[in-house]
């Protein structure tokens, strides 16, 4: 059975604040009436690394692209390095076939120090998204340190979460009918 929506978490770290944000639009899009479905999250970093690296076939890595596939809506979160998404999730959509996410509906989310990288999600998340064919929602989530007080992003992040879940919802009932 598939899940309708999948998280990929493209920080090296499980308690990484990209990772606390994609867990809350995951709750989102779960919730009653919400229109997201059940969700499960995949840990790239937990992923073997030779499976990842294509160096070998690897059942894990395997079974997470199919999942991907089997989707209605992705969300994709990521520290930012270097100006752009970590290079767990570069690898990891090196694997994926092209129009892998075409007719599925995607959600851009990355953290980083501070706004200098904002449009890291515009420059780098959203064309690595559409580069397998996803539709990608309209609001793209970025939090800094300044937006998390004790691990606990501030309302305005959330609402921002919140946002970016209902637009993948809708759209993904638009895609499916």
């Amino acid at each position: 059975m598939s899940t309708p929506v999948i998280g990929l978490s493209g920080s090296p770290n499980t308690s990484s604040r990209s990772r606390a944000l994609l867990e809350l639009a995951l709750t989102a899009l779960e919730r009653p009436g919400a229109g997201g479905g059940p969700s499960r999250l995949i840990d790239l970093a937990k992923l073997p690394s030779d499976g990842l690296l294509g160096r070998r076939e690897d059942a894990d890595v395997s079974e997470a692209i199919q999942s991907v596939l089997d989707a209605a809506i992705i969300v994709v979160s990521t520290p930012i390095y270097r100006a752009t998404y970590s290079g767990l999730l570069k690898v990891f959509f090196d694997l994926l076939p092209q129009d892998a996410l075409a007719r599925k509906v995607a959600i851009p989310i990355a953290t980083g120090g501070g706004p200098g990288h904002l449009l890291a999600v515009d420059h780098g998340l959203r064309p690595l998204l559409a580069s397998v064919g996803a539709l990608v929602v309209a609001t793209g989530v970025y939090g800094t340190d300044a937006q998390f007080r004790a691990g606990v992003p501030e309302p305005a992040l959330v609402e921002r979460i919140e946002r970016a879940a209902l637009e993948a919802a809708a759209l993904a009932a638009g895609v499916t009918t």
